[in-house]
């Protein structure tokens, strides 16, 4: 399996200081700053990434899980919710919540939310997150 990697920059400090970050593919490159983490920004911040990276993760997830357990997906739609809160010794990400719908024809609501489960605690995302509190709410559409 490939290695792959980002990269980010952040010059000055915490308050007033600005970075950018950029992926491996070139599909992405972006500035951020403290605003857009701490307060309301117009930028991103690692915890959006971390979400996008997460929501993508699970839908793939989810969607090889039902495959090979001989259902056929037609969609997964996955929203990350990235918690951030600030504790005593600083910020700390709490809370990932997934809120997901899939489109699933023919299977059962108890199997779904078996397979369900099963791909939110093996997603290779959800493993390395494990410390965080991962929920998942999930919607199965007709």
């Amino acid at each position: 399996m490939p290695t792959r990697s980002a990269e980010a920059e952040w010059k000055g400090d915490l308050k007033n200081g600005k970075g950018t970050i950029k992926v491996e593919s070139g599909a992405f490159k972006t500035d951020y700053d403290s605003a857009s983490r701490f307060e309301t920004g117009s930028k991103t911040n690692p915890e959006e990434l971390i979400g996008a990276a997460h929501a993508g993760c699970f839908s793939m997830a989810l969607s090889n899980e039902l495959a090979s357990a001989g259902h056929d997906p037609k969609s997964v739609h996955t929203k990350a919710e990235v918690v951030l809160e600030m504790k005593d010794d600083g910020p700390e990400i709490t809370t990932i919540r997934l809120i997901s719908k899939a489109n699933v024809p023919g299977i059962d609501e108890d199997e779904f939310m078996e397979i369900a489960n099963g791909a939110k605690e093996g997603c290779p995302v959800s493993k390395v997150l494990a410390a965080a509190k991962i929920e998942l709410e999930i919607e199965l559409e007709s």
